[in-house]
């Protein structure tokens, strides 16, 4: 988790993550067929002595104004194994303001990438309440196919900016979403207040 970076990434959800190792040499979408667990998280309390923990709550707008909001909660599963099966799993629940105003729930329903990014979760002083082992969390970007309770579609990138990456990759904190024809590209930026929410994170599973 680092300062937040206003970054906009265009159609779909970046949630970034608060864990991860150094990528090995050549990893990547496709490298493997691990199976990896996402999250969107919240901390409890300010960095760097913290807990990441499940549960928490993104934002992502359609304009920098932020008067068409979408916001969401959620975790999964997916397979990063180009050419096999993925075994998504997961889910959430999502608000929006402004434009078609409404909640519910949504399903992730397809894998489209998932690529590492370098980075790593320092325990101490950071300890990983997600799964328990900060050595298996990750950074990186997850593109994921989602359908909402209400019948629309669209695309939920996950993007994790961990302790370890390097400052001068252009990798951000948090999520973006598409719903329908709506493009929620300008993520909110990570808290500073409880419950230090607009974070994600990654973790290898098997």
């Amino acid at each position: 988790m680092k300062a937040a970076r206003l970054i906009p990434i265009g159609l779909a959800a970046a949630v970034t993550c608060a864990a991860a190792l150094l990528v090995p040499a050549g990893a990547s979408a496709g490298s493997s067929s691990h199976l990896y667990r996402w999250d969107i998280i919240h901390l409890s309390g300010p960095p760097p002595v913290t807990t990441t923990l499940p549960g928490g709550k993104a934002a992502a707008c359609a304009a920098s104004s932020c008067a068409n909001m979408i916001t969401l909660t959620g975790s999964g599963t997916f397979r990063s194994n180009p050419g096999g099966p993925q075994d998504v799993t997961g889910g959430g629940t999502w608000t929006t303001a402004g434009f078609g105003a409404g909640s519910g729930t949504y399903k992730v329903t397809g894998f489209v990438s998932f690529v590492l990014a370098p980075g790593n979760l320092p325990s101490p002083p950071f300890t990983d309440g997600i799964t328990g082992v900060a050595a298996d969390a990750r950074a990186g970007l997850a593109v994921l196919q989602i359908a909402y309770s209400d019948g629309d579609e669209g695309v939920l990138v996950v993007s994790c900016d961990l302790p370890g990456t390097p400052p001068s990759l252009p990798i951000i904190e948090g999520v973006t979403a598409s719903k329908g024809f709506v493009d929620y590209w300008n993520r909110a930026a990570p808290e500073s207040v409880a419950p230090f929410g607009n974070r994600t994170a990654f973790h290898v599973l098997g």
